[in-house]
């Protein structure tokens, strides 16, 4: 049941510095230090039961993120749980309508990963109290009121959200059952990040556990199924570039240009379709109604949700919702801080209660800082098993917040310290 006032929110700025060893670089993000944003919400519950939540960044910005909760933490605190939850739909939409605020914004930029931070704090946190390995096994109608149907309502309405999650109910225990004994498959980006040498590149790739049978590579490996451009190309460019690589035969080529961009998603995927090229894209979609236009479009094959770029939960719904009514398979965008924690549950509910489908589906993976978390994603045979503690996945370890805290974690302290010298 569920109890309790928000009497505290604290957010701490948590650094990795990834960027020593290359992990997480690309084209268009050479120097990356996986970091977040960490959210913990605290009630005057008697059960001391915490809400944690995060929202991933590359290092620098990370304090302005932190800026942006505290900004947002008179929305939260002194609110009843009960109440939150009772009108989540009001409550998300109170966080992103803010008068001040939403001119900032709206529903993206440094704001939305803010709400998405403590929207996640506030799903935890839900989930544990009612002792729920995930936050996402609540009945199609309480999830439905969930979510925030403004700006999308040409494409989803309230009623064909409830029809898509009660025909999901058909066959739910037989997906529950499967999903328990074999999980989700995976596919892994570890292999090939652009900043290792050609040498890392050849150790990393020969030393993948056996049944990791794809990886997202971007243009700098001898083996190439699906691509990633991040970003870096123009519309005529990422056109000449994949028909050239079409030979390889890549599944996709993910991020071609500019994620704002829709309509030139739309002109490189009629160009590149026919050559048996799909296009992947979304980890950086501002919101639902990029997503929404990307798909009345018919701009992308593979759509890629990021659980901490949306804003949380109830976002993420209303895309996989989208996602399931243009039948666009979703492909989610994991990896850096806790984003596979995370995504494991949206995308494991998306096969159990939305798309009822594993068809030209998987879920990325990356095998970086899970042993900073207390409820570690499990991977077995290249996929992904579903959690077995209640909560959304996102509660850190102190000890390791404490040690990489921004500026003045023990980790920190001494490279800045290196760095003066």
């Amino acid at each position: 049941m569920v109890r309790g006032r928000i009497s505290r929110l604290s957010v701490r700025d948590v650094r990795f510095p990834t960027s020593l060893g290359g992990h997480g670089s690309d084209a268009m993000h050479t120097d990356p230090d996986y970091s977040a944003a960490y959210v913990v919400i605290e009630t005057d519950a008697e059960d001391g039961i915490k809400g944690c939540g995060i929202t991933f960044t590359l290092g620098k910005g990370t304090e302005v993120v932190v800026c942006a909760v505290n900004a947002l933490a008179h929305h939260v605190l002194n609110k009843d749980l009960k109440d939150i939850v009772g009108d989540f739909r009001g409550f998300y939409r109170q966080l992103t309508s803010d008068g001040q605020l939403r001119w900032i914004g709206p529903e993206k930029g440094v704001v939305h990963l803010a709400t998405a931070a403590v929207l996640n704090a506030v799903w935890d946190l839900w989930a544990k109290q009612e002792g729920k390995v995930t936050p996402l096994t609540n009945d199609p109608r309480t999830l439905v009121s969930c979510i925030d149907f403004r700006y999308i309502t040409d494409v989803l309405t309230e009623e064909d959200a409830l029809e898509i999650l009660q025909k999901g109910q058909v066959g739910k225990k037989e997906r529950e059952k499967q999903m328990l004994a074999q999980g989700y498959p995976a596919y892994t980006t570890s292999c090939a990040w652009l900043g290792y040498s050609d040498d890392t590149l050849k150790q990393v790739a020969t030393t993948l556990p056996r049944g990791w049978l794809r990886a997202d590579l971007p243009v700098k490996s001898l083996f190439l199924q699906m691509m990633d451009a991040n970003q870096r190309w123009d519309v005529p460019e990422a056109v000449e570039w994949m028909s050239k690589l079409a030979k390889f035969k890549p599944l996709w080529i993910e991020e071609p240009t500019s994620p704002d961009d829709i309509l030139g998603h739309a002109a490189i995927s009629k160009a590149l379709v026919p050559l048996g090229i799909g296009i992947a894209t979304g980890e950086q979609c501002h919101n639902r109604v990029i997503f929404k236009q990307l798909l009345q479009a018919k701009a992308l094959q593979f759509l890629q949700i990021d659980s901490c770029r949306l804003g949380s939960v109830n976002e993420n719904l209303s895309v996989l919702l989208m996602a399931k009514k243009f039948e666009i398979p979703v492909c989610p965008h994991a990896g850096g801080v806790g984003l596979c924690e995370l995504v494991q549950h949206l995308i494991i509910f998306d096969y159990i209660s939305v798309s009822a489908s594993l068809k030209n589906r998987m879920c990325e993976y990356v095998d970086h800082l899970h042993e900073h978390f207390k409820y570690p994603v499990m991977i077995q045979r290249a996929s992904y098993m579903p959690p077995k503690d209640p909560g959304y996945s996102t509660e850190m370890k102190e000890e390791s917040v404490k040690k990489h805290q921004y500026p003045d974690g023990e980790v920190w302290k001494k490279l800045l310290a290196a760095q003066e010298n």
